[in-house]
């Protein structure tokens, strides 16, 4: 077929309105960089599977990869005093991060300096003057000073100046704090890319984390992160959104190795249906969808003129505003309502708009090839009264529980969720049942999935 229209690989689109032209025809302010798509074809290989079940691969990741990249540890309200401390882990390593006395971010290996003991428990947070192992007492300032050594007299080999705890490389951005093992490793704002050009006005250091859902997953890490790259998904997995998401159409972008983006449309129905629909049949699908508490069931009318998504995004500032004591009446469309998703590599995904403020981080869990760790932050706009409210408490969700069970947590999204997540355990396990060793990649829909394994290679085959 692509030879029939003279198209190149990757060249091909969902027929009809593109996102960029939609989002164009909302005549608002939506910032210029969601309408300047940037995809590039990167091969069509089959990517192996082996890559998602080998536990010799998983090591690999855990020696040249996650020893080596900038990395989401936690959020600056983590810690926000001295003495404040966060256990971050990550594979088969564990990190101390501290608020100093000074109020500078420190991290160090979670591990004694005497005979390795976690000075802190693994998975914990808290508040404390000092960091004092809880096996024999050695201890050290927030600042990694030695500062006591039990028996002192038995160890004249030690040294204040030789016996500091090591640091991590750390840096902040958005009001989430990075870690990184490799003391070489090139600067945050290297691997940020255009991340921080593109969220000049979505500030996330400006949002707190309003709900926070930590749930075990059945499957590769990757896989895990791969489900939420791409809206291919949607008709087959989430048939009952397809009137109300463009999802054919979405747009994908590649920006160098690090940040991929996709724009996926709320509003404007899926490419795949072919029956029309008045602006006032999308309207009233999208307020008994009732995404957002008091929505559902509600009567809004499309004025002449106007569009189901002018109405439903300009209704949902009212809502959201009133509920967040701020005034969101100058946010676009787009931005008010449209699913806007940057990964930034490894494994972390930003999502900067009013419906969809969600963080995502993917884990390994240990050296499970099997299982990864998903926590999902719900980030809130802080009040214009400029008030930080404390952070959520996670809430932790085993393999088989539902993301219905999470207080607060919409049951429309909580549906979404549980389609998204409960595909996983059968992909993990064709994974390993499949006679033919690799998944077939699209080249346009499936981009960033490419570009992910792309940009590990080029970590696992560094020097």
């Amino acid at each position: 077929m692509n030879e029939a229209l003279n198209l190149k690989p990757g060249e091909a689109r969902c027929p009809g309105a593109s996102t960029a032209e939609i989002i164009a025809s909302d005549n608002d302010r939506a910032p210029a960089h969601l309408t300047q798509p940037s995809y590039e074809f990167l091969g069509d290989a089959d990517i192996p599977y082996s890559r998602y079940t080998s536990r010799e691969f998983a090591a690999l990741e855990g020696e040249k990869l996650w020893l080596k990249v900038w990395q989401w540890a936690c959020r600056e309200e983590d810690i926000p005093e001295p003495g404040d401390y966060y256990v971050y882990e990550i594979a088969e390593k564990s990190v101390l991060v501290v608020r100093t006395s000074d109020g500078a971010i420190k991290a160090y290996p979670n591990a004694c300096l005497h005979r390795g003991t976690q000075l802190k428990p693994a998975g914990s947070c808290g508040r404390s003057k000092q960091l004092r192992c809880p096996f024999h007492g050695f201890t050290w300032s927030l600042e990694g000073e030695l500062t006591d050594v039990p028996c002192r007299w038995d160890f004249p080999h030690i040294g204040e100046g030789n016996f500091r705890l090591p640091e991590l490389k750390v840096d902040t951005w958005g009001g989430f704090v990075f870690i990184n093992f490799d003391e070489d490793a090139a600067p945050l704002a290297e691997h940020l890319d255009i991340i921080p050009e593109h969220f000049a006005g979505w500030d996330l250091s400006q949002k707190f984390v309003a709900l926070h859902v930590r749930k075990m997953l059945p499957a590769n890490w990757k896989a895990c992160l791969e489900a939420f790259l791409e809206s291919f998904h949607v008709l087959e997995t989430h048939p009952q959104g397809v009137l109300t998401v463009g999802d054919a159409n979405t747009q994908y972008d590649i920006y160098g190795d690090t940040v991929s983006r996709f724009v996926h449309l709320v509003g404007f129905p899926s490419p795949h249906l072919t029956e029309q629909y008045s602006q006032q049949q999308l309207l009233d699908a999208l307020m008994a969808e009732g995404v957002v508490e008091g929505t559902g069931g509600s009567t809004l009318q499309v004025p002449e003129g106007s569009t189901a998504r002018e109405v439903f995004a300009r209704h949902m500032q009212q809502v959201l505003g009133q509920a967040y004591g701020k005034d969101l009446s100058q946010v676009s469309i787009s931005e008010t309502i449209d699913a806007i998703e940057y990964h930034l590599f490894p494994n972390t995904c930003f999502f900067p708009s009013l419906l969809f403020p969600m963080v995502y981080r993917f884990r390994p869990n240990g050296s499970d090839p099997d299982s990864a760790i998903f926590d999902l932050l719900y980030m809130q706009p802080l009040p214009d009264s400029g008030e930080r409210p404390d952070p959520a408490e996670p809430v932790e969700l085993d393999f088989e529980q539902s993301f219905r069970e999470v207080p607060g947590l919409d049951p429309g999204l909580a549906t979404i969720y549980d389609q998204d997540t409960g595909n996983l355990i059968a992909q993990q396990r064709g994974f390993k049942a499949s006679t033919k060793p690799g998944e077939t990649l699209g080249n346009y829909q499936e981009v960033r999935i490419r570009q992910l394994h792309q940009t590990l290679d080029k970590y696992l085959n560094a020097n």
